[in-house]
């Protein structure tokens, strides 16, 4: 165990991609970072953070859109995500979910990880879901910043 580490501050940044099915879709994704705060080693209570995701359409029909959060850019992986030390290589295992008791995995649908989907995503209602995030506790890692980036894709699907 590290003595007297602590002051932790790490956070997750998202990236945005629109995948679209069909030609002439408009529509935008914006994504709020999310930010754990101070991570104290020592501290046996995990920490947890929201963020939001919003997709905006400006389609008629109204399509659906399809959320997908891609993998932790620094383990390559949905589960473990990790976060990574600015300067020295230590990592932080983290994950994002679809669900406020944090038992789904956001991801792509792939790999037992789920996607979230919004019906009839048009202008002036944009669709907006919650990121929930969990930074295990225990975790022995260095004092300083951490960080990870994911990229949110939407997938677009017109109605007919």
């Amino acid at each position: 165990m590290r003595s007297g580490r602590k002051g932790v501050f790490v956070w997750v940044v998202f990236v945005c991609a629109v995948g679209v099915r069909s030609a002439g879709a408009q529509c935008s994704v914006t994504a709020t970072n999310i930010s754990f705060g101070s991570y104290d080693v020592f501290s046996s209570t995990p920490r947890t953070a929201t963020g939001t995701i919003t997709v905006d359409c400006d389609m008629a029909p109204p399509p659906d859109v399809i959320i997908q959060i891609g993998p932790s850019a620094h383990s390559g992986s949905f589960n473990p995500r990790q976060m990574k030390h600015v300067a020295r290589p230590d990592r932080l295992n983290y994950n994002l979910f679809t669900d406020p008791t944090m038992t789904t995995i956001w991801g792509d649908g792939t790999s037992g990880t789920a996607t979230r989907t919004c019906e009839q995503v048009v202008k002036p209602k944009p669709c907006t879901q919650t990121v929930y995030a969990l930074l295990p506790a225990g975790q022995d890692v260095a004092v300083g910043p951490y960080q990870d980036v994911v990229t949110v894709t939407i997938i677009v699907v017109p109605k007919k």
